[in-house]
C-alpha cells in the first residue's frame, strides 16, 4: 500500500487515475470522498482498476460525527476486509485525540515533510497548537521531535538547542505511548548524529522497526544509520525500498540521491535530486547535493549554477566555495569561505572542514574537524563515507582522528545492526 505521504500528494490535483497509478507504481487505486452537512458525514470509497478504470468495489457510509475515530476504524476495517488484506495480529487502531488536534497534526506532518525552512516553521506552529488542545497527543510530540531534529541537523537551529528539544519531545511521546515507533526512530537519530553513540542508535532503531517494520520514515532512518556505518549498499537498498513505497515524497528522493552520490553513482544522484526538486522546489540542501555530484563529475560550471539556486544560505555558501575553487577563482572562493565562517561557524564546522579538505588545505581541515567535535556537529555521523574528505584520506592524521570519534572501519564494523527488508 502506498504511503500516506505519496497518496496525499494528489489532493486537489486533477490527475486521471491511470496517471496516479503510474506515479505510485500500483495496479489499483482506492479513492474516496467526504461530504459534511452539520454533524453528518457521507463517506464514499471505491477501488478502481487502473488499466481500464473498472470499479472493482464501492461503498458509502452515512454517519454522525460524534466519534470520528470510531468511524475511521470502522471504515478501515471494512475496506481491509473488501481488499482481503492479511494482517499479522489485530488490525491497527486509530490513536484517539480531539478532532481539531488531529486535523492540525495532519497538516503539520504534511508541511514538515516538505522540508523547506518556511514549511518546517509552519509545521512546528501547528504541532504546538495541536498540543495546546491535547497535551497527551503522542504523535504530535513525536512529529515535533522529528522537526527539531531535522532543523538542528540542517543548521536551522543551534545544534545543542535543537537536539535537546528533539530529545525532550520524543521522550514525552514515549511517556504517553511506550510503543510509539516514530519516537524511537527520532531518538535513534539523536544518538547517531548528536550523542555519537552508534550502539544506542542501533538499539532505538531496532525497537522502532520491531514496532513498525514497513514505515518508510523509519526505514529511511535505518538507511541513514547503515550509511553512517559505511554500509552503502545496504543503505541504498533501504532507500530504494522506501522510495518505491512512498514515491512522491521528496524526502526519500533527497536521501536516496545523497547515498547514490556517496557511492559514486552520480547520474542517479542527480536524477534523484531533480525528482525531489520537482516534488518540493524549496527542499533544503537538494540543489546543494546535486551541485556536489556535478563537481564530482568534473562539471564545475553546472555545479556553480546548482549551488546558486540553493534556498538555504549556509548550503549555498558551502557549495560556492568549492565551485569557485574548482573553477580556479581563488579570490572568490576565499571571500565566500570567509563569509561562511563568519556566519555559520557554530552550525557548519564539519562542512567547513570538508570544504578545506576539498581545497587541499589539510592542516586547516583537521583544525575544523576538531571544532566539529567540540560543537557536536551532526555531520560527523557521515564522515566514514563522505567523499569530500578524499584529499586527506592518506594523511597520517586521518585514521587516528576517525578512531578518536569511534568511526574507524574496525569500530564501525563492530556495531551490530541488521535490517531485513519487509516483503
Amino acid at each position: 500500500v502506498a504511503a500516506r505521504t505519496s497518496s496525499f500528494s494528489f489532493k486537489d490535483q486533477n490527475l486521471a487515475i491511470p496517471e496516479i497509478a503510474r506515479l505510485l507504481n500500483v495496479a489499483h487505486v482506492l479513492e474516496g470522498s467526504v461530504r459534511k452537512a452539520g454533524n453528518e458525514v457521507r463517506i464514499t470509497a471505491q477501488l478502481i482498476r487502473a488499466d481500464d478504470g473498472y470499479h472493482v468495489w464501492s461503498e458509502t457510509w452515512d454517519r454522525m460525527l460524534d466519534d470520528i475515530f470510531a468511524i475511521q476504524d470502522e471504515i478501515a476495517s471494512d475496506v481491509a476486509e473488501q481488499l482481503k488484506v492479511t494482517l499479522l495480529g489485530a488490525a491497527p487502531r486509530v490513536e484517539e485525540t480531539d478532532p481539531e488536534a488531529y486535523a492540525l497534526y495532519l497538516q503539520a506532518r504534511q508541511l514538515g515533510r516538505q522540508f523547506t525552512a518556511e514549511s518546517v516553521e509552519q509545521s512546528n506552529a501547528l504541532y504546538e497548537r495541536a498540543l495546546e488542545i491535547d497535551p497527551d497527543y503522542a504523535s504530535a510530540w513525536a512529529g515535533l521531535a522529528n522537526n527539531y531534529s531535522g532543523r538542528a541537523a540542517s543548521g536551522l537551529l543551534p545544534i545543542d538547542e535543537g537536539f535537546e528539544l528533539a530529545r525532550e519531545a520524543a521522550n514525552k511521546a514515549l511517556a504517553i505511548d511506550p510503543e510509539h515507533a516514530p519516537a524511537y526512530a527520532t531518538l535513534s537519530g539523536i544518538a547517531r548524529a548528536y550523542d555519537n553513540d552508534l550502539a544506542a542508535a542501533a538499539r532505538h532503531l531496532e525497537r522502532a522497526l520491531a514496532l513498525a517494520p514497513t514505515n518508510p520514515g523509519i526505514l529511511r532512518r535505518a538507511a541513514l544509520l547503515a550509511g553512517g556505518l559505511g554500509r552503502l549498499d545496504e543503505a541504498i537498498a533501504l532507500y530504494e525500498y522506501a522510495v518505491a513505497r512512498d514515491p512522491v515524497s521528496s524526502g526519500g528522493h533527497v536521501w536516496l540521491g545523497l547515498f547514490y552520490m556517496l557511492a559514486g553513482r552520480l547520474d542517479e544522484s542527480i536524477a534523484s535530486y531533480r525528482t525531489a526538486l520537482t516534488l518540493s522546489p524549496g527542499s533544503i540542501g537538494a540543489h546543494y547535493v546535486m551541485g556536489v555530484a556535478l563537481l564530482l563529475k568534473d562539471e564545475p560550471e553546472a555545479a556553480l549554477a546548482a549551488f546558486a539556486e540553493e534556498a538555504d544560505e549556509g548550503y549555498r555558501l558551502i557549495g560556492l566555495v568549492m565551485a569557485y575553487h574548482a573553477l580556479g577563482q581563488t579570490a572568490e572562493s576565499d571571500a565566500v569561505l570567509a563569509e561562511l565562517i563568519e556566519k555559520n561557524e557554530g552550525v557548519a564546522a564539519y562542512n567547513i572542514a570538508y570544504v578545506l579538505a576539498y581545497r587541499g588545505e589539510a592542516d586547516r581541515a583537521f583544525e575544523w574537524l576538531d571544532k566539529a567535535v567540540q560543537y557536536h556537529d551532526p555531520g560527523l555521523s557521515e564522515i566514514a563515507v563522505d567523499v569530500l574528505f578524499a584529499n586527506i584520506h592518506d594523511d597520517p592524521r586521518w585514521l587516528p582522528f576517525l578512531e578518536s570519534i569511534g568511526k574507524s572501519p574496525e569500530q564501525l564494523a563492530a556495531i551490530e545492526f541488521e535490517v531485513t527488508l519487509p516483503q
